[in-house]
C-alpha cells in the first residue's frame, strides 16, 4: 500500500534557493537562468554511440578570501578531490561521495554495458557564482567550446 504523506520527502533545491535568497534580504525571488529561444533537440544518433561529457558545479579547491572562481576542464583522473562551500543541504548529503557531484562511476558503467558510447577524456567545472549574465555570456559558451573540442554529444550536469 502506498503511504500518503502530508509533505514532500525530498530536498527541493528550488525552494531552498528561494529561501536562501529571501533570508539574505533579496526582495526578488531567485530567477533560474533559461533560454526561451533554444529548443530541445533530438539526438542525431543513439546514446550507445554518443560521447558523454560530465559537468559539475563543484570547484577544484576550497574558496579562499578574494579568490576568483574560474571554469575548468580537467582530465578525468583529477576528479577525486573537488570542493564546495556554497549553499547545499548538509543534512541530506556530504562531499565525501564524489558520485553526488560527478557521477563518473555510473557513466563508466553505462559505457561498459554498451548503453553509452564513451566518456569525454575531461570533465568540466562550472563553480557556482549566481550570475545569470556570466552564465549566459561567458560560462556556457566556454564549456560548450571545450565539449566541442572533446567531441561531446551529450552533457550531464551534476550540481551540488
Amino acid at each position: 500500500m502506498t503511504e500518503r504523506r502530508t509533505h514532500r520527502s525530498y530536498v527541493s533545491y528550488m525552494d531552498k534557493s528561494r529561501n536562501y535568497y529571501a533570508a539574505h534580504g533579496y526582495s526578488n525571488p531567485y530567477g533560474w537562468a533559461h533560454h526561451d529561444d533554444v529548443p530541445f533537440t533530438a539526438l542525431k544518433k543513439p546514446l550507445a554511440e554518443c560521447r558523454i561529457g560530465l559537468a559539475t558545479t563543484a570547484d577544484r579547491a576550497p574558496r579562499a578570501e578574494g579568490r576568483q572562481v574560474r571554469l575548468y576542464a580537467e582530465p578525468l583522473a583529477s576528479a577525486q578531490h573537488l570542493h564546495t562551500e556554497m549553499s547545499w543541504d548538509r543534512t541530506a548529503t556530504h562531499m565525501e561521495d564524489s558520485q553526488t557531484y560527478l557521477p563518473l562511476a555510473a557513466i563508466e558503467r553505462y559505457v561498459d554495458e554498451g548503453r553509452l558510447g564513451s566518456v569525454s577524456p575531461r570533465f568540466y567545472g562550472v563553480p557556482t557564482e549566481y550570475s545569470h549574465r556570466r552564465t549566459i555570456e561567458e560560462d556556457a559558451p566556454k564549456i560548450a567550446a571545450w565539449m566541442l573540442e572533446d567531441g561531446v554529444d551529450v552533457c550531464v550536469l551534476a550540481s551540488i
